[in-house]
């Protein structure tokens, strides 16, 4: 399984732990794997359309990917959701 790195803001939906561990080959599924274990967090990370919101970034093994939810994910992945920073 990998271990999906939870931010800060969203500590509250998983009781505080800073990392877990969720099936998926994609992060897709493990969107679909967390909001299982952790109702909410499709919210924090989705829009009502179900793409990924545009103010998370995600990275899997250290790259920031550009498939979004389509991103594969290996068995021993680390994954971590990150708000965008913008600005100048």
């Amino acid at each position: 399984m990998a271990r999906v790195f939870i931010p800060g803001l969203m500590r509250d939906l998983t009781g505080g732990r800073t990392q877990v561990q969720v099936a998926g080959a994609t992060v897709r599924e493990l969107i679909d794997g967390l909001e299982q274990a952790f109702p909410g967090m499709r919210e924090r990370l989705c829009g009502p359309d179900g793409a990924l919101h545009p103010h998370v970034m995600i990275a899997v093994d250290g790259e920031e990917v550009i498939e979004g939810l389509r991103a594969p994910v290996g068995e021993e992945s680390e994954v971590h959701f990150l708000p965008a920073i913008a600005g100048g």
